[in-house]
């Protein structure tokens, strides 16, 4: 498995009631931090976020927000310490910088939705790639087995119980890579990072995530390239027809040994 880089966190004073009795003591919190990506030396966004695997997070956001559309697209990614939080910057290939270059300048008018860049209403309910034709078939069991795969993977959470996980499982091989972060996209586009970086296969997996279904964490997934997105709460109304569209088996409220499907129920083997 992709192990994940120790994530930060730090104990804090606390006082606590429990049961009717008041007692000082600590509990470990996790480290949020602002992150900038820069490309060519122009920041494109900011985001809170957990201090670690940042070159993935770097690789990730680059993929799912539209930047590039192979990991090979990248040169290098370097990671600044900048006052309290980072900077990564990102160098692109030639083509990728001047696309982006333009699609600054487009969106330098007045008009603007504010969401990591993008400048329209209809961007943010964007088209996503068609995952209908994808070739992957999963026994019920496994649904199971990915969520507690993450679940065990999950060590700043088990440390601070405040964070989000994001997981990808190969029936096959178990675990491959899992990725944890204070915002459930960011575990999700460090996830994205890993995969990519290392050259997985999204098609053969599921991406497990331990948070609710909005509609960012389908077009997220589908852009990564898996079929199968598996979560433990419920999904929107929008991310079940995001998931839909692009021909995504979409599993919720998985819980124990249950979960419900709502879209491509012929992928899971019953």
């Amino acid at each position: 498995m992709i192990v994940s880089a120790k994530a930060s966190y730090r104990r804090v004073a606390r006082t606590a009631l429990r049961q009717g009795t008041v007692a000082a003591g600590e509990r470990s919190v996790p480290e949020e931090v602002p992150v900038a990506f820069s490309y060519g030396g122009s920041t494109h966004a900011v985001m809170m976020a957990s201090p670690a695997d940042l070159v993935d997070f770097a690789i990730g956001f680059s993929l799912t927000e539209g930047i590039i559309s192979a990991r090979s697209e990248i040169l290098s990614v370097e990671v600044i310490e900048a006052g309290q939080g980072y900077d990564l910057q990102v160098d692109l290939r030639d083509a990728e910088a001047d696309a982006l270059r333009a699609r600054r300048r487009h969106m330098a008018g007045p008009v603007g939705c504010g969401l990591c860049g993008i400048e329209s209403i209809e961007q943010a309910v964007r088209l996503v790639p068609d995952l209908s034709g994808a070739k992957l078939s999963v026994e019920g069991h496994e649904i199971v087995a990915a969520m507690k795969a993450l679940n065990d993977a999950q060590d700043l959470n088990r440390e601070t119980r405040a964070v989000h996980g994001a997981g990808f499982y190969n029936p096959e091989k178990g675990l491959l890579a899992a990725r944890e972060d204070v915002g459930r996209h960011n575990a999700l586009d460090k996830l994205a990072g890993a995969v990519v970086n290392a050259g997985i296969s999204a098609r053969a997996g599921i991406v497990a995530v331990t948070s609710r279904l909005s509609v960012e964490m389908v077009q997220k997934t589908a852009i990564l390239g898996s079929p199968v997105l598996a979560a433990i709460s419920a999904p929107t109304a929008l991310a079940i027809e995001t998931a839909e569209r692009a021909g995504i088996t979409l599993v919720a409220l998985v819980r124990g040994e249950d979960f419900e499907i709502f879209t491509r129920a012929d992928r899971i083997i019953l």
